[in-house]
């Protein structure tokens, strides 16, 4: 029974493991099988298929949405670019909106993260929560909301949540239709299946006209459905004088380019101006008599009646409190009552009475609090009070901290420059610091011809890819070749035509070149370029050629001034005659042995048969003798004169055979026997012992050395007491000798007396000792008797000190005898 159920689990198990291997090969190779291509078609074909019905089969405008969708079915395309991995399609993922990029869920969880705390981090605990700031797609940069952190996993069209994984089916999609509404919205829904990427432009047929509303409707792509006839605008502008002669073109009519002569609002002055701006007032005050016939109208430049005067009517006094009726020609007089206007501060009232011109300042000393809310002060009400806080804030460019004293928490924008380098790449961005990319280059650069006489203006930037102007000016560069005119033609850029005319150039030896310019001939190019076959054709550079060599004969003698002969212009230089030069070198004793050569002239006729500084050198050995004594060969090559003398270096011991001595062969040779001695000493203190086991003192030296030690050393009497220095000779000798004195005698006396004392205490403390203990003995034997004798008496209990007393006692004793 046991042997069948293990063979029913053995037959379970090798089922079980046979099925997980035909699922992880099945798996794995699905992309790697022939028929995968096949059947990846044929999901993109269900996928497109409602769209094509729409567009009688054109897939042009799904290109980009089938690159999102084939790197969706590739091993490796899709990675996540926050933790560089894989993502797989059992994965939770999440796609941006902005650049439809994909990343694992987990992942960009984890970034919305830290991206808000990075950006509230700086935040004081005042403004921290009170706004919702965004964090952006690691890729795209576009901004999410802090609400808008994904927490689920969905499927690309945002309908069906963990969407289950069908191998039949694009990868996290849900296989329902996407019905996403398109962008620009139109009204319209995506036709394509769930679908990673951007929808593909709307495929629906509408009737449409152009912007103009002139041409007839058409039917067209939703997509494409604006579009223009070309025709002119033909619209009233808003100067409501001209049309727009713009073609038909989309939105609004641009403001009107004329200039044309108009008056200002007053109707005084008239000027030229735009259309797009009719009204405009000048400068001057309009001056008309008033119905009060007193005053004029002080008004700028206005349009319609002046009006009343200003002074007519019931008019208040300066505090408002009372109405006078009074001419216009009268001031109205101050009522008398306090002021009561609310000062600047807008808390306090003016305590004056009722007065004309503004009111004074408030001085009420008030408890301030600073513009943050940090601090509070006592000071006067009109002074504003600032405290030496700085705000810590992000300011709106996110990258500058706000530094401003005493911020109230709306920080002003960032007064700092951007300093980007623009798209131009020749300028920086002059604006201030600022979110986003920069706006495009506002400087314009000329683009010139060779010349510099034409010229077109193009933005900053484009000056690279921008083809110069025609210039119809002559070419005004000088000639290439050494002729002073060349042909005329226009201006240009690269190299001038090649000259045509003669060489004429005068040679070194004063003849013409009789050939045409060669300073820009074509040569064949070889060597280096290799043609691919005799159907190429030769490639040929634009070189400088030399001119041809003169041929005309000289007369013209050889190097070493031996012969005369006539050779042609170009190679008329001295020539070797192939003799022996001869000349008697510096050596005195030998001649140059080399071929005939160039040799300096020299002034002197005696000096012809002299070598000169081209000749060659003596390099045989000096074979003069040596002075007497010296075992050294001369060290100079073949010389004139005498030798020098011999500096070479000896290497002898010293006397005492410890040091080695360089010594110079001259001043070993030429020294006597005294100097032969001082040059053998190392001039340090010889390193021999004496007999008495002293080093000599004398400075290294030959021979013996000297047996009169004069070291001195401490000789000592018998006790040790007595010390005296004595020179080491005089004790080997035995002249000298210490004894001791009475003193010493005295001393050694008291203390043998000291030790026969201590010894005679020592005996008489040893046998106090053994008295004492032989007592205390015969007490502990006389305390055992009677103990016998009183059996039949009551027993009485001692105290501990009575107990333990002799314990205590006797040997504290002994020790005290001891110390004694």
């Amino acid at each position: 029974s046991s042997q069948k159920k293990f063979e029913e689990i053995k037959a379970a198990n090798q089922a079980a493991a046979k099925k997980l291997v035909e699922d992880q090969f099945s798996s794995s190779s699905e992309e790697d099988d022939e028929d995968a291509e096949v059947k990846q078609g044929k999901i993109l074909a269900k996928t497109f298929t409602i769209y094509t019905t729409q567009t009688d089969g054109d897939a042009s405008e799904l290109e980009r949405t089938r690159q999102y969708m084939n790197e969706a079915f590739q091993s490796g395309a899709m990675t996540c670019l926050i933790c560089i991995a894989s993502v797989k399609r059992n994965q939770a993922v999440w796609s941006c909106c902005g650049c439809f990029c994909i990343f694992h869920l987990v992942c960009i969880q984890k970034w919305a993260k830290d991206s808000l705390f990075l950006i509230s981090s700086p935040l004081t605990d005042d403004d921290f929560g009170k706004k919702d700031y965004p964090w952006p797609c690691p890729k795209c940069r576009f901004e999410y909301k802090r609400s808008e952190t994904p927490s689920k996993y969905y499927c690309y069209c945002g309908k069906v949540e963990n969407p289950t994984v069908d191998p039949w089916l694009v990868p996290h999609s849900c296989g329902q239709i996407c019905e996403r509404e398109f962008k620009p919205s139109c009204g319209h829904k995506c036709l394509l299946l769930c679908h990673p990427g951007p929808c593909p432009p709307c495929p629906k047929m509408v009737t449409t006209t152009c912007h103009c509303k002139k041409a007839k409707a058409v039917p067209r792509r939703c997509s494409a459905k604006d579009w223009s006839c070309r025709l002119p605008c033909g619209r009233t502008l808003l100067c409501g004088q001209h049309t727009c002669e713009n073609p038909c073109h989309a939105g609004e009519c641009q403001p009107c380019p004329r200039v044309s002569k108009q008056q200002c609002i007053c109707g005084r002055q008239t000027a030229e101006r735009l259309c797009a701006s009719p009204q405009w007032q000048c400068d001057q005050v309009c001056g008309r008599p008033l119905p009060c016939g007193n005053h004029t109208c002080e008004r700028v430049c206005h349009a319609g009646p002046c009006g009343d005067c200003p002074r007519s009517g019931k008019r208040s006094c300066p505090c408002e409190k009372s109405k006078f009726t009074l001419p216009c020609t009268e001031d109205v007089p101050t009522c008398g009552d306090s002021c009561d206007k609310v000062l600047e501060c807008g808390i306090h009232k003016c305590s004056q009475r009722c007065h004309r011109g503004p009111c004074e300042i408030c001085r009420q000393e008030v408890e301030k609090q600073c513009r943050c809310g940090k601090h509070t002060k006592r000071m006067p009400c009109h002074k504003p009070y600032l405290c030496e806080t700085k705000c810590t804030k992000i300011r709106d460019c996110l990258k500058h901290q706000c530094r401003r004293k005493c911020c109230s928490g709306n920080c002003p924008p960032c007064d700092q420059a951007c300093g980007r380098t623009l798209g131009c790449r020749n300028h920086k961005c002059p604006s201030g610091c600022h979110r986003g990319s920069c706006n495009p280059c506002p400087e314009t650069v000329d683009v010139k011809c060779n010349c510099g006489k034409t010229a077109i203006k193009v933005p900053c930037g484009r000056e690279r890819t921008m083809k110069p102007p025609k210039c119809k000016q002559l070419c005004s560069r000088p000639p290439t070749c050494h002729h002073l005119t060349q042909e005329k033609h226009y201006c240009h850029f690269g190299q001038c035509p090649p000259c045509r005319q003669a060489c004429s150039k005068t040679l070194a030896c004063g003849h013409f070149c009789p050939v045409p310019c060669h300073d820009e001939a074509l040569v064949k190019q070889t060597g280096l370029h290799q043609s691919a076959g005799p159907w190429e054709q030769p490639a040929f550079v634009q070189t400088v050629l030399p001119c041809p060599p003169c041929k005309v004969p000289i007369p013209v003698k050889c190097l070493g001034q031996h012969e005369e002969s006539p050779l042609p212009c170009h190679s008329a230089n001295p020539y070797s005659c192939k003799r022996f030069c001869g000349r008697l070198l510096d050596c005195q004793n030998h001649t140059c042995m080399k071929e005939c050569h160039y040799v300096t002239n020299l002034n002197s006729s005696a000096d012809r048969q002299k070598a000169g500084p081209e000749c060659s050198q003596c390099e045989e050995e000096c074979t003069k003798p040596r002075p007497s004594g010296c075992p050294h060969r001369c060290v100079l090559p073949c010389h004139p004169g005498n030798c020098p003398s011999c500096l070479q270096m000896l290497k002898i011991k010293c006397h005492c055979k410890l040091s080695i001595l360089y010594i110079e062969c001259l001043k070993q040779t030429c020294a006597d026997a005294k100097e032969k001695e001082m040059l053998l000493s190392c001039k340090n203190q010889c390193p021999k012992e004496l007999p008495c086991g002293h080093r000599c003192k004398e400075i290294c030296h030959s021979g013996s050395c000297p047996l009169n030690c004069s070291q001195k050393v401490k000789l000592r009497c018998l006790c040790k007491r007595l010390k005296k220095e004595i020179q080491c000779s005089k004790i080997q000798e035995g002249q000298i000798s210490l004894e001791c004195d009475a003193l010493c005698k005295e001393m050694k006396r008291k203390a043998s007396e000291i030790k026969e004392a201590e010894a005679k205490a020592a005996i008489e403390e040893e046998k106090r000792r053994q008295q004492a203990e032989l007592e205390a003995f015969e007490n502990r034997l006389k305390g055992r008797r009677k103990n016998k004798r009183r059996k039949d008496e009551v027993e009485v209990e001692q105290s501990s000190w009575q107990k333990y007393k002799n314990l205590i006692v006797l040997p504290v004793f002994g020790v005290a005898v001891v110390m004694v």
